[in-house]
Protein backbone atom coordinates (compact mmCIF):
# COMPACT_ATOMS: atom_id res chain seq x y z
CA UNK A 1 0.00 0.00 0.00
CA UNK A 2 1.31 3.43 -0.93
CA UNK A 3 1.27 5.75 2.07
CA UNK A 4 -0.90 8.85 2.06
CA UNK A 5 0.11 11.85 4.08
CA UNK A 6 -2.40 14.07 5.79
CA UNK A 7 -5.16 11.50 6.45
CA UNK A 8 -4.79 11.40 10.22
CA UNK A 9 -4.29 15.16 10.28
CA UNK A 10 -7.57 15.65 8.38
CA UNK A 11 -9.44 13.43 10.82
CA UNK A 12 -7.84 15.21 13.78
CA UNK A 13 -8.69 18.62 12.38
CA UNK A 14 -12.29 17.48 11.93
CA UNK A 15 -12.44 16.41 15.58
CA UNK A 16 -10.95 19.69 16.79
CA UNK A 17 -12.94 22.05 14.56
CA UNK A 18 -16.41 20.49 14.85
CA UNK A 19 -18.72 22.36 17.21
CA UNK A 20 -22.03 21.47 18.84
CA UNK A 21 -23.86 23.62 16.31
CA UNK A 22 -22.36 21.48 13.52
CA UNK A 23 -23.96 18.31 14.87
CA UNK A 24 -27.38 17.80 13.23
CA UNK A 25 -30.45 17.12 15.35
CA UNK A 26 -30.83 13.48 14.15
CA UNK A 27 -27.21 12.73 15.09
CA UNK A 28 -27.72 14.27 18.55
CA UNK A 29 -30.79 12.10 19.09
CA UNK A 30 -29.07 8.93 17.89
CA UNK A 31 -26.20 9.63 20.29
CA UNK A 32 -28.72 9.74 23.16
CA UNK A 33 -30.32 6.49 21.99
CA UNK A 34 -26.91 4.80 21.85
CA UNK A 35 -26.07 5.97 25.38
CA UNK A 36 -29.46 4.78 26.68
CA UNK A 37 -28.76 1.38 25.17
CA UNK A 38 -25.23 1.41 26.62
CA UNK A 39 -26.60 1.66 30.13
CA UNK A 40 -29.01 -1.21 29.46
CA UNK A 41 -26.32 -3.59 28.21
CA UNK A 42 -23.71 -2.48 30.76
CA UNK A 43 -26.16 -3.14 33.60
CA UNK A 44 -26.91 -6.54 32.05
CA UNK A 45 -23.20 -7.40 31.89
CA UNK A 46 -21.90 -5.81 35.09
CA UNK A 47 -22.36 -8.94 37.22
CA UNK A 48 -20.98 -11.52 34.77
CA UNK A 49 -17.97 -13.69 35.51
CA UNK A 50 -15.61 -11.85 33.10
CA UNK A 51 -16.33 -8.54 34.82
CA UNK A 52 -16.07 -10.09 38.29
CA UNK A 53 -12.72 -11.71 37.51
CA UNK A 54 -11.33 -8.62 35.82
CA UNK A 55 -12.37 -6.46 38.78
CA UNK A 56 -10.75 -8.88 41.22
CA UNK A 57 -7.55 -8.85 39.17
CA UNK A 58 -7.29 -5.15 38.37
CA UNK A 59 -8.62 -4.01 41.72
CA UNK A 60 -5.48 -5.30 43.42
CA UNK A 61 -3.42 -2.74 41.50
CA UNK A 62 -5.77 0.25 41.59
CA UNK A 63 -5.55 2.80 44.36
CA UNK A 64 -8.01 5.20 42.74
CA UNK A 65 -11.68 5.52 43.64
CA UNK A 66 -12.73 8.39 41.39
CA UNK A 67 -14.82 6.44 38.88
CA UNK A 68 -18.00 4.40 38.79
CA UNK A 69 -18.54 0.84 37.60
CA UNK A 70 -22.00 0.65 36.01
CA UNK A 71 -24.44 -1.25 38.21
CA UNK A 72 -21.95 -1.92 41.00
CA UNK A 73 -21.15 -0.20 44.31
CA UNK A 74 -17.37 -0.49 43.92
CA UNK A 75 -15.41 2.54 42.74
CA UNK A 76 -12.07 2.42 41.00
CA UNK A 77 -9.64 4.51 38.92
CA UNK A 78 -10.96 5.95 35.62
CA UNK A 79 -8.79 3.83 33.30
CA UNK A 80 -9.91 0.62 34.97
CA UNK A 81 -13.52 1.81 35.05
CA UNK A 82 -13.35 2.38 31.30
CA UNK A 83 -12.03 -1.16 30.84
CA UNK A 84 -14.66 -2.79 33.07
CA UNK A 85 -17.61 -0.83 31.70
CA UNK A 86 -16.61 -1.60 28.11
CA UNK A 87 -16.16 -5.29 28.89
CA UNK A 88 -19.52 -5.41 30.66
CA UNK A 89 -21.33 -3.60 27.87
CA UNK A 90 -20.08 -6.02 25.23
CA UNK A 91 -19.97 -9.29 27.14
CA UNK A 92 -23.41 -10.47 25.96
CA UNK A 93 -23.09 -9.10 22.40
CA UNK A 94 -26.18 -7.08 23.31
CA UNK A 95 -24.66 -3.74 22.33
CA UNK A 96 -25.29 -1.63 19.24
CA UNK A 97 -23.86 -2.35 15.79
CA UNK A 98 -22.72 -0.15 12.91
CA UNK A 99 -23.84 -2.50 10.15
CA UNK A 100 -21.56 -1.32 7.31
CA UNK A 101 -18.54 -2.35 9.39
CA UNK A 102 -20.07 -4.59 12.13
CA UNK A 103 -18.24 -2.45 14.71
CA UNK A 104 -20.00 -2.34 18.09
CA UNK A 105 -19.19 1.36 18.44
CA UNK A 106 -20.57 2.41 21.82
CA UNK A 107 -18.99 -0.26 24.04
CA UNK A 108 -15.39 0.96 23.60
CA UNK A 109 -16.36 4.63 23.30
CA UNK A 110 -18.91 5.60 25.96
CA UNK A 111 -16.98 4.12 28.93
CA UNK A 112 -13.91 6.22 28.12
CA UNK A 113 -15.92 9.44 27.88
CA UNK A 114 -18.00 8.73 30.97
CA UNK A 115 -14.92 7.89 33.04
CA UNK A 116 -13.35 11.16 31.93
CA UNK A 117 -16.53 13.03 32.87
CA UNK A 118 -16.06 11.95 36.48
CA UNK A 119 -12.66 13.64 36.77
CA UNK A 120 -13.18 16.65 34.45
CA UNK A 121 -16.28 18.85 34.26
CA UNK A 122 -18.18 17.92 31.12
CA UNK A 123 -21.49 19.32 29.91
CA UNK A 124 -24.14 17.25 28.19
CA UNK A 125 -23.61 18.85 24.75
CA UNK A 126 -19.84 18.28 25.11
CA UNK A 127 -20.43 14.62 25.92
CA UNK A 128 -22.82 14.10 23.01
CA UNK A 129 -20.51 15.86 20.56
CA UNK A 130 -17.44 13.92 21.70
CA UNK A 131 -19.47 10.71 21.45
CA UNK A 132 -20.62 11.46 17.90
CA UNK A 133 -17.07 12.36 16.85
CA UNK A 134 -15.53 9.26 18.40
CA UNK A 135 -18.26 7.17 16.76
CA UNK A 136 -17.42 8.82 13.44
CA UNK A 137 -13.69 8.14 13.65
CA UNK A 138 -13.90 4.49 14.73
CA UNK A 139 -16.51 3.64 12.09
CA UNK A 140 -14.65 5.45 9.32
CA UNK A 141 -11.40 3.68 10.21
CA UNK A 142 -13.43 0.47 10.28
CA UNK A 143 -14.87 1.28 6.87
CA UNK A 144 -11.38 1.78 5.48
CA UNK A 145 -10.44 -1.84 6.27
CA UNK A 146 -13.81 -3.42 5.50
CA UNK A 147 -15.04 -5.82 4.27
CA UNK A 148 -11.87 -7.92 4.57
CA UNK A 149 -10.74 -7.01 8.09
CA UNK A 150 -13.34 -8.96 10.09
CA UNK A 151 -13.23 -12.20 8.04
CA UNK A 152 -9.43 -12.22 8.41
CA UNK A 153 -9.98 -12.69 12.14
CA UNK A 154 -9.64 -9.14 13.47
CA UNK A 155 -12.25 -8.21 16.08
CA UNK A 156 -13.12 -4.88 14.51
CA UNK A 157 -14.88 -3.53 17.61
CA UNK A 158 -11.57 -3.66 19.44
CA UNK A 159 -9.12 -2.83 16.65
CA UNK A 160 -11.09 0.23 15.54
CA UNK A 161 -12.87 1.07 18.79
CA UNK A 162 -9.61 2.31 20.28
CA UNK A 163 -9.53 5.08 17.65
CA UNK A 164 -13.01 6.17 18.67
CA UNK A 165 -12.27 6.31 22.37
CA UNK A 166 -9.03 8.22 21.72
CA UNK A 167 -10.73 10.74 19.42
CA UNK A 168 -13.70 11.27 21.75
CA UNK A 169 -11.47 11.68 24.78
CA UNK A 170 -9.21 14.08 22.88
CA UNK A 171 -12.27 16.22 22.11
CA UNK A 172 -13.36 16.30 25.76
CA UNK A 173 -9.83 17.20 26.82
CA UNK A 174 -9.74 20.07 24.33
CA UNK A 175 -6.61 18.86 22.57
CA UNK A 176 -5.37 20.76 19.53
CA UNK A 177 -4.93 19.06 16.15
CA UNK A 178 -1.32 18.05 16.72
CA UNK A 179 -2.03 16.41 20.07
CA UNK A 180 -5.12 14.73 18.67
CA UNK A 181 -2.88 13.16 16.01
CA UNK A 182 -0.59 12.02 18.82
CA UNK A 183 -3.56 10.48 20.64
CA UNK A 184 -4.57 8.62 17.47
CA UNK A 185 -0.97 7.45 17.10
CA UNK A 186 -0.85 5.98 20.60
CA UNK A 187 -4.25 4.43 19.89
CA UNK A 188 -3.06 2.92 16.61
CA UNK A 189 -0.13 1.16 18.21
CA UNK A 190 -2.48 -0.40 20.81
CA UNK A 191 -5.05 -1.66 18.29
CA UNK A 192 -5.73 -5.38 18.88
CA UNK A 193 -8.44 -8.01 19.09
CA UNK A 194 -9.06 -11.46 17.57
CA UNK A 195 -12.33 -13.07 16.48
CA UNK A 196 -10.96 -16.41 17.69
CA UNK A 197 -11.83 -15.16 21.18
CA UNK A 198 -15.53 -14.63 20.39
CA UNK A 199 -17.67 -16.84 22.56
CA UNK A 200 -15.06 -16.79 25.36
CA UNK A 201 -14.34 -14.41 28.24
CA UNK A 202 -11.07 -13.53 26.47
CA UNK A 203 -13.10 -11.45 24.01
CA UNK A 204 -13.72 -8.93 26.78
CA UNK A 205 -10.01 -8.17 27.18
CA UNK A 206 -9.63 -6.44 23.83
CA UNK A 207 -12.96 -4.60 24.10
CA UNK A 208 -12.04 -3.34 27.56
CA UNK A 209 -8.60 -2.35 26.32
CA UNK A 210 -10.10 -0.42 23.41
CA UNK A 211 -11.84 1.87 25.90
CA UNK A 212 -9.01 2.04 28.41
CA UNK A 213 -6.21 2.46 25.89
CA UNK A 214 -8.03 5.12 23.89
CA UNK A 215 -8.53 7.16 27.04
CA UNK A 216 -4.93 6.50 28.04
CA UNK A 217 -3.73 7.64 24.60
CA UNK A 218 -5.60 10.95 24.89
CA UNK A 219 -4.34 11.58 28.43
CA UNK A 220 -0.78 10.90 27.28
CA UNK A 221 -1.16 13.31 24.36
CA UNK A 222 -2.47 15.98 26.73
CA UNK A 223 0.83 15.75 28.61
CA UNK A 224 2.86 16.06 25.39
CA UNK A 225 3.43 12.36 24.65
CA UNK A 226 4.19 12.58 20.93
CA UNK A 227 3.48 10.19 18.09
CA UNK A 228 4.07 9.93 14.32
CA UNK A 229 2.41 12.41 11.96
CA UNK A 230 0.57 9.71 9.96
CA UNK A 231 -0.23 6.72 12.21
CA UNK A 232 -3.29 5.63 10.20
CA UNK A 233 -2.16 5.91 6.56
CA UNK A 234 1.63 5.95 6.88
CA UNK A 235 3.96 3.48 5.18
CA UNK A 236 3.93 1.27 8.28
CA UNK A 237 0.78 2.63 9.87
CA UNK A 238 -2.46 0.95 10.83
CA UNK A 239 -3.86 0.51 7.32
CA UNK A 240 -0.61 -0.86 5.94
CA UNK A 241 -0.22 -3.29 8.83
CA UNK A 242 -3.74 -4.66 8.28
CA UNK A 243 -2.78 -5.74 4.76
CA UNK A 244 -6.17 -4.75 3.32
CA UNK A 245 -6.44 -2.39 0.31
CA UNK A 246 -7.92 0.68 2.00
CA UNK A 247 -11.36 1.98 1.12
CA UNK A 248 -10.35 5.63 1.06
CA UNK A 249 -13.87 6.80 0.30
CA UNK A 250 -15.22 5.24 3.49
CA UNK A 251 -12.49 6.95 5.47
CA UNK A 252 -12.91 10.54 4.32
CA UNK A 253 -15.80 11.13 1.90
CA UNK A 254 -18.71 13.08 3.35
CA UNK A 255 -16.85 13.84 6.57
CA UNK A 256 -19.05 16.19 8.58
CA UNK A 257 -22.10 15.55 6.41
CA UNK A 258 -22.87 11.83 6.56
CA UNK A 259 -22.80 11.14 10.30
CA UNK A 260 -22.13 7.47 11.04
CA UNK A 261 -24.11 7.58 14.30
CA UNK A 262 -27.29 7.91 12.24
CA UNK A 263 -26.53 4.50 10.70
CA UNK A 264 -26.53 2.75 14.06
CA UNK A 265 -28.49 -0.39 14.93
CA UNK A 266 -29.68 -1.22 18.44
CA UNK A 267 -30.29 -4.84 19.31
CA UNK A 268 -33.50 -6.30 20.69
CA UNK A 269 -31.74 -9.66 21.27
CA UNK A 270 -28.52 -10.56 23.07
CA UNK A 271 -26.78 -12.31 20.20
CA UNK A 272 -24.65 -11.53 17.17
CA UNK A 273 -26.60 -9.13 14.96
CA UNK A 274 -26.39 -11.40 11.91
CA UNK A 275 -28.59 -13.87 13.85
CA UNK A 276 -31.31 -11.26 14.48
CA UNK A 277 -33.27 -11.63 11.23
CA UNK A 278 -33.49 -15.37 11.90
CA UNK A 279 -34.73 -14.69 15.43
CA UNK A 280 -37.42 -12.35 14.08
CA UNK A 281 -38.59 -15.11 11.75
CA UNK A 282 -38.44 -17.87 14.35
CA UNK A 283 -40.26 -15.91 17.07
CA UNK A 284 -42.98 -14.65 14.75
CA UNK A 285 -43.51 -18.15 13.34
CA UNK A 286 -43.66 -19.77 16.77
CA UNK A 287 -46.23 -17.23 17.97
CA UNK A 288 -48.37 -17.99 14.92
CA UNK A 289 -47.93 -21.79 15.18
CA UNK A 290 -47.55 -22.71 18.86
CA UNK A 291 -48.89 -26.22 18.30
CA UNK A 292 -46.68 -27.35 15.39
CA UNK A 293 -43.64 -29.60 15.89
CA UNK A 294 -40.53 -28.83 13.83
CA UNK A 295 -38.81 -31.56 11.87
CA UNK A 296 -35.97 -29.62 10.21
CA UNK A 297 -34.87 -26.06 9.39
CA UNK A 298 -32.93 -24.60 6.47
CA UNK A 299 -31.48 -21.09 6.82
CA UNK A 300 -29.88 -18.87 4.19
CA UNK A 301 -28.08 -15.66 4.95
CA UNK A 302 -25.17 -13.40 4.20
CA UNK A 303 -21.78 -15.17 4.21
CA UNK A 304 -20.94 -13.35 7.44
CA UNK A 305 -23.78 -15.24 9.14
CA UNK A 306 -22.02 -18.57 8.59
CA UNK A 307 -18.50 -17.22 9.08
CA UNK A 308 -19.30 -16.00 12.57
CA UNK A 309 -22.25 -18.03 13.87
CA UNK A 310 -22.42 -21.48 12.22
CA UNK A 311 -21.81 -23.31 15.51
CA UNK A 312 -24.17 -26.20 16.23
CA UNK A 313 -21.83 -28.04 18.59
CA UNK A 314 -21.56 -25.78 21.64
CA UNK A 315 -21.32 -26.38 25.37
CA UNK A 316 -21.68 -23.00 27.10
CA UNK A 317 -23.97 -20.01 27.23
CA UNK A 318 -21.08 -17.79 26.14
CA UNK A 319 -20.73 -19.76 22.91
CA UNK A 320 -24.52 -19.62 22.44
CA UNK A 321 -24.31 -15.86 21.80
CA UNK A 322 -22.62 -16.61 18.47
CA UNK A 323 -24.45 -19.81 17.53
CA UNK A 324 -27.28 -19.35 15.05
CA UNK A 325 -28.39 -22.95 15.67
CA UNK A 326 -28.77 -22.45 19.40
CA UNK A 327 -30.42 -19.02 19.27
CA UNK A 328 -32.97 -20.08 16.66
CA UNK A 329 -33.54 -23.48 18.32
CA UNK A 330 -34.27 -21.80 21.67
CA UNK A 331 -36.65 -19.39 19.96
CA UNK A 332 -38.49 -22.27 18.29
CA UNK A 333 -38.66 -24.43 21.42
CA UNK A 334 -39.30 -21.75 24.05
CA UNK A 335 -40.66 -18.84 22.04
CA UNK A 336 -38.09 -16.56 23.67
CA UNK A 337 -34.75 -14.93 22.80
CA UNK A 338 -33.54 -13.27 26.01
CA UNK A 339 -30.55 -13.56 28.28
CA UNK A 340 -32.09 -16.59 30.00
CA UNK A 341 -31.76 -18.43 26.69
CA UNK A 342 -28.00 -17.83 26.70
CA UNK A 343 -27.11 -19.86 29.78
CA UNK A 344 -25.26 -23.14 30.21
CA UNK A 345 -28.52 -24.71 31.37
CA UNK A 346 -30.36 -23.67 28.23
CA UNK A 347 -27.53 -24.98 26.04
CA UNK A 348 -27.80 -28.34 27.81
CA UNK A 349 -31.60 -28.55 27.50
CA UNK A 350 -32.30 -31.85 25.65
CA UNK A 351 -35.09 -30.39 23.49
CA UNK A 352 -32.96 -27.45 22.38
CA UNK A 353 -29.92 -29.65 21.84
CA UNK A 354 -32.02 -31.93 19.60
CA UNK A 355 -33.35 -28.93 17.65
CA UNK A 356 -29.80 -27.66 17.02
CA UNK A 357 -29.10 -30.86 15.09
CA UNK A 358 -31.93 -30.21 12.61
CA UNK A 359 -30.37 -27.26 10.79
CA UNK A 360 -29.08 -26.90 7.24
CA UNK A 361 -27.18 -23.65 6.64
CA UNK A 362 -26.12 -21.97 3.41
CA UNK A 363 -24.66 -18.59 2.42
CA UNK A 364 -25.78 -16.23 -0.32
CA UNK A 365 -23.88 -12.99 -0.85
CA UNK A 366 -27.00 -11.46 -2.41
CA UNK A 367 -28.61 -11.48 1.04
CA UNK A 368 -27.82 -8.45 3.23
CA UNK A 369 -26.50 -8.90 6.76
CA UNK A 370 -29.82 -7.62 8.14
CA UNK A 371 -31.87 -10.05 6.01
CA UNK A 372 -32.40 -13.81 6.04
CA UNK A 373 -34.46 -16.64 4.62
CA UNK A 374 -35.66 -19.68 6.55
CA UNK A 375 -37.64 -22.77 5.61
CA UNK A 376 -39.27 -24.80 8.37
CA UNK A 377 -40.60 -28.29 7.76
CA UNK A 378 -43.08 -29.52 10.33
CA UNK A 379 -43.87 -33.13 11.19
CA UNK A 380 -47.14 -32.92 9.25
CA UNK A 381 -45.07 -32.65 6.07
CA UNK A 382 -45.70 -28.95 5.42
CA UNK A 383 -42.98 -26.47 4.43
CA UNK A 384 -43.15 -22.94 5.81
CA UNK A 385 -41.08 -20.46 3.76
CA UNK A 386 -40.08 -17.34 5.70
CA UNK A 387 -38.00 -14.26 4.89
CA UNK A 388 -37.23 -10.77 6.13
CA UNK A 389 -35.38 -7.87 4.51
CA UNK A 390 -34.62 -5.86 7.65
CA UNK A 391 -34.15 -7.19 11.17
CA UNK A 392 -35.75 -5.37 14.06
CA UNK A 393 -33.31 -2.87 15.49
CA UNK A 394 -31.47 -2.29 12.22
CA UNK A 395 -31.27 1.25 10.88
CA UNK A 396 -33.84 0.20 8.26
CA UNK A 397 -36.22 -1.07 10.95
CA UNK A 398 -35.13 0.76 14.11
CA UNK A 399 -36.34 0.24 17.64
CA UNK A 400 -38.56 3.00 18.95
CA UNK A 401 -37.27 5.24 21.73
CA UNK A 402 -39.77 3.63 24.10
CA UNK A 403 -38.42 0.17 23.24
CA UNK A 404 -34.88 1.22 24.18
CA UNK A 405 -36.22 2.65 27.44
CA UNK A 406 -38.01 -0.65 28.07
CA UNK A 407 -34.78 -2.55 27.43
CA UNK A 408 -33.03 -0.46 30.09
CA UNK A 409 -35.91 -0.89 32.53
CA UNK A 410 -35.95 -4.65 31.99
CA UNK A 411 -32.23 -5.05 32.60
CA UNK A 412 -32.29 -2.77 35.64
CA UNK A 413 -35.19 -4.79 37.05
CA UNK A 414 -33.31 -8.05 36.49
CA UNK A 415 -30.37 -6.69 38.46
CA UNK A 416 -32.11 -4.84 41.29
CA UNK A 417 -35.92 -4.67 41.21
CA UNK A 418 -36.04 -1.95 43.88
CA UNK A 419 -33.80 0.46 41.98
CA UNK A 420 -35.64 3.30 40.23
CA UNK A 421 -33.97 3.69 36.82
CA UNK A 422 -36.28 6.49 35.64
CA UNK A 423 -33.93 9.32 36.75
CA UNK A 424 -31.22 7.86 34.50
CA UNK A 425 -33.63 7.65 31.56
CA UNK A 426 -34.69 11.26 32.11
CA UNK A 427 -31.07 12.40 32.43
CA UNK A 428 -30.05 10.79 29.12
CA UNK A 429 -32.89 12.42 27.18
CA UNK A 430 -31.99 15.77 28.79
CA UNK A 431 -28.25 15.62 28.07
CA UNK A 432 -28.37 18.48 25.57
CA UNK A 433 -29.51 20.72 28.45
CA UNK A 434 -27.14 19.41 31.14
CA UNK A 435 -24.37 21.58 32.57
CA UNK A 436 -22.60 18.70 34.35
CA UNK A 437 -22.84 14.97 33.55
CA UNK A 438 -20.63 13.73 36.39
CA UNK A 439 -23.64 12.17 38.15
CA UNK A 440 -24.83 10.20 35.11
CA UNK A 441 -22.94 6.99 35.91
CA UNK A 442 -24.01 7.03 39.54
CA UNK A 443 -27.66 6.96 38.44
CA UNK A 444 -26.87 3.52 36.99
CA UNK A 445 -25.83 2.12 40.37
CA UNK A 446 -28.63 0.55 42.47
CA UNK A 447 -29.30 2.46 45.67
CA UNK A 448 -30.02 -0.86 47.44
CA UNK A 449 -27.97 -4.05 47.15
Amino acid sequence: MLPRQGVTQELARFVVDTRWDNLPGPARHEAKRALMNFFAVAIAGCRTQPVDLALQTLGEFSGGRQATIVGRPERIDPLTAAFLNAAGANVFDYCDTHLPTVVHPTSPLAPALLALSEIRQVTGPELLLAFALGFEIECRVGGAVSPGHYPRGWHITSTCGVFGSAAGAAKLLGLDAERTVWALGSAATQSAGLCECLGWPAKSVSVGNAARNGLFAALLAEKGFAGPPEPIAGAQGFLAAMGEPPNWAALLDGLGKDWQVTNNSIKPYAAGFVIHPLLDLALDWRRAHPELAVERIAVRGNPLLLQRTDRADIATGREAQVSLQHCVAAALVLGKAGLDQLTDACVADPAIKAMRARFECSADDRIATIAAEMDIWTVDGKKHALSTHAARGSSSNPLKDAEIEAKLRDEARRWEPAHDIQPLIDAVWALDRSEDVSNLLRLAVPTRR
